[in-house]
């Protein structure tokens, strides 16, 4: 059996997306900045996409701005704010500890290259961020908080709407990073006082090698990419039509069923969660219970064995998974996300993300309820860390 429980890493391209996206590579492959009449076909199909990514977060249409990734939307947010900010004198930004790379590196880039001065906010142990933490962070020098929307290692959701309140009233600009909540929240920008926002379009069934960026009117920055005047303006690049139709048919299609998948992905993910703790001893569930956890993330650290190990146990008999972000699967060392949750190293280093989506089936879920317990405790067998941590079990 093949089993794919890693949907947080990417998912498939959705069929529906795939066909939209066809007639843009052969047929109607016009430059949309060209201006004969074949190229308003590429310029009217991104208006269409602009619209439906628009109508899926309460945004006007003018406020979406289409990337290469959601990474590029971080950097874009982080470098544009602070760079523009400096001038006026203001160097400060805010995030925390358990952030995407593609927000930590960019803040030490800043940090290290511009002066930028950085605060990372701890998280409690289910990894949710304190609106007072971010209260009392803010300074007369801060240009900008960035905390994520839903942590993609552990699950956990953060109180977005209330920190973005808080931004608000000290009228700081609000940054979230919701390339995975988008793919399974409900997100509405001017409920939840949010004033930027990054997608990506690959972790909700559409293509790879596009993102977007929410960039609330009013709110200014600084260009990331120079050379050109699409994105009206704001960011050069010919623009990839058949990616960024793709995307927003991806969401169009994803806010049509988006309390189903949250009904379904949340039944499954609980069966899992409570087979696990039934059948494996000493396992820890690591982030948020309920529905403060994302609907479709797994997170377990199994004390006396290697996340690496079992990935490699569990490939064996078809299950695909992983250890962390998706984005660091070659670093050795252990979650920067566990270790801010106060998981000891060992424990760290032990962990596995299990995330489903439209691909998991029941089936699928008892399958690794079979193999999983077998492939632990075997491992636990001929590990010396489980045996010295029995012998303090039973003393």
């Amino acid at each position: 059996m093949f089993v794919y429980m890693d949907h947080t890493a990417t998912t498939p391209t959705s069929p529906e997306v795939l066909k939209a996206m066809m007639p843009y590579f052969s047929e109607n492959f016009g430059n949309p900045s060209s201006v004969y009449s074949f190229s308003r076909k590429s310029r009217a199909a991104i208006e269409k996409a602009r619209g439906q990514v628009a109508k899926a977060l309460n945004a006007d249409e003018g406020e979406i701005f289409f990337t290469g990734s959601g990474t590029e939307a971080d950097n874009w947010v982080l470098k544009g704010t602070l760079e523009k900010a400096m001038k006026a004198g203001k160097n400060h930004l805010i995030t925390t500890q358990i952030e995407h790379h593609a927000i930590l590196h960019t803040a030490e880039y800043l940090k290290k290259y511009h002066g930028a001065s950085v605060t990372y906010l701890p998280v409690n142990s289910e990894g949710f961020v304190s609106v007072e933490d971010v209260r009392n962070a803010i300074t007369d020098k801060t240009a900008l908080v960035s905390i994520m929307f839903a942590n993609n290692e552990v699950g956990t959701i953060e109180p977005v709407a209330e920190i973005g309140a808080l931004c608000r009233e000290k009228k700081i600009p609000f940054h979230t990073d919701a390339v995975q909540a988008a793919a399974h929240l409900d997100i509405d920008v001017k409920a939840m006082n949010i004033d930027m926002l990054s997608m990506s379009a690959h972790k909700m069934y559409g293509p790879k090698g596009v993102g977007a960026l929410y960039l609330r009117k009013g709110i200014n920055i600084e260009n990331f990419i120079h050379g050109g005047a699409q994105e009206k303006r704001h960011r050069a690049s010919t623009e990839n039509i058949a990616g960024i139709v793709g995307f927003g048919e991806a969401m169009e299609i994803l806010k049509s069923r988006l309390d189903d998948d949250k009904k379904i992905n949340s039944a499954r993910r609980d069966r899992l969660i409570a087979g696990i703790l039934e059948k494996i001893p000493h396992a820890k569930l690591n982030g948020a219970r309920g529905d403060k956890r994302l609907p479709n993330n797994i997170n377990f650290s199994f004390i006396g064995v290697e996340g690496e190990t079992l990935l490699l146990d569990l490939d064996a008999k078809g299950i695909c998974a992983s250890t962390g972000s998706a984005c660091s699967s070659e670093s050795l060392d252990p979650s920067h996300v566990l270790l801010a949750l106060g998981l000891k190293h060992e424990m760290a280093h032990g962990s596995l993300r299990f995330t489903i989506g439209r691909l998991t089936t029941d089936e699928q879920i008892d399958y690794v309820l079979e193999v999983l317990p077998e492939i632990v405790s075997r491992r636990r067998a001929m590990s010396p860390l489980w045996e010295d941590f029995i012998k303090t079990v039973r003393s």
